[in-house]
């Protein structure tokens, strides 16, 4: 059985993000996207446009240096526009590590993903890691 089409890009851009690939990542998004970071840290919030979005990625890899990792652990579809990627994240900085399991709900319209909502299974440890 083939994989859905909305798994298949929920999958794609975890691996893009993987790499470090955000030229892939930018064919994957909505111009007008938005992005929700949960916590309470520098790098949380709302982060509106591709371009928002690619920069705040961008900034995640540099206050990690290249460390930041994420083990796909499943996706979840519904058919009708909305996927769950669960991962579990690493990373390492300023002498601390992060290792928590979380997921992205994605909104989906045609091809691309219009809405991606981050949830963090410890939303202190999160935000610990990610102060400054």
């Amino acid at each position: 059985m083939a994989e859905h089409p909305h798994a298949a890009l929920v999958r794609k851009g975890f691996e893009a993000f993987t790499r470090g690939d955000m030229d892939t990542l930018r064919e994957l998004i909505a111009k007008d996207a938005t992005h929700h970071v949960p916590g309470s840290h520098p790098l949380s919030g709302d982060f509106k446009g591709q371009d928002a979005i690619i920069d705040m990625y961008q900034r995640l890899g540099e206050a990690t240096g290249g460390s930041m990792r994420l083990e796909m652990l499943g996706i979840a579809v519904d058919g009708r526009g909305h996927a769950v990627g669960m991962c579990r994240v690493t990373a390492e900085r300023k002498g601390r590590r992060l290792d928590d399991t979380g997921c992205i709900v994605f909104r989906i319209v045609g091809d691309k993903v219009t809405d991606l909502d981050e949830c963090a299974e410890d939303i202190d440890k999160s935000n610990e890691f990610w102060a400054d």
